[in-house]
């Protein structure tokens, strides 16, 4: 899990993140003013959680950009805590705030292997 913190730590300025947990998931809630669920993909590629997002500006057509402080664009990398893969996972966006559900692995029973 700190793997995870130290690369929240090193998001943009202009990006805010905060990870939950509690027995069973992990909660990823990142805020993302002007994202949209059509303008943000998720994936997971192994040990890593992609965030690929693009905000969405709504100019009035009388005015120009003087200075811009926010990116755009926002393309990160996150290393996954241990026992999460990406599987069951849930995603959503709403007001410019995205929450992922992270399922954590579910310990598998005991069982019995036989050997001949």
């Amino acid at each position: 899990m700190s793997a995870l913190r130290e690369a929240l730590r090193d998001l943009p300025d202009a990006v805010f993140a905060d990870v939950l947990e509690s027995d069973d998931a992990y909660l990823l809630v990142v805020d993302m003013p002007g994202v949209t669920a059509e303008t943000v993909d998720v994936s997971v590629d192994g040990s890593r959680l992609r965030i690929e997002a693009r905000r969405v500006k709504d100019l009035p057509p009388e005015f120009d950009y003087v200075e811009e402080e926010r990116s755009l664009f926002l393309d990160v990398e996150l290393p996954l805590p241990p026992g999460v893969t990406g599987a069951d996972a849930e995603g959503s966006v709403e007001r410019g705030v995205l929450e992922l559900r992270l399922p954590k692995a579910q310990p598998t029973p005991e069982t019995t292997i036989p050997v001949e």
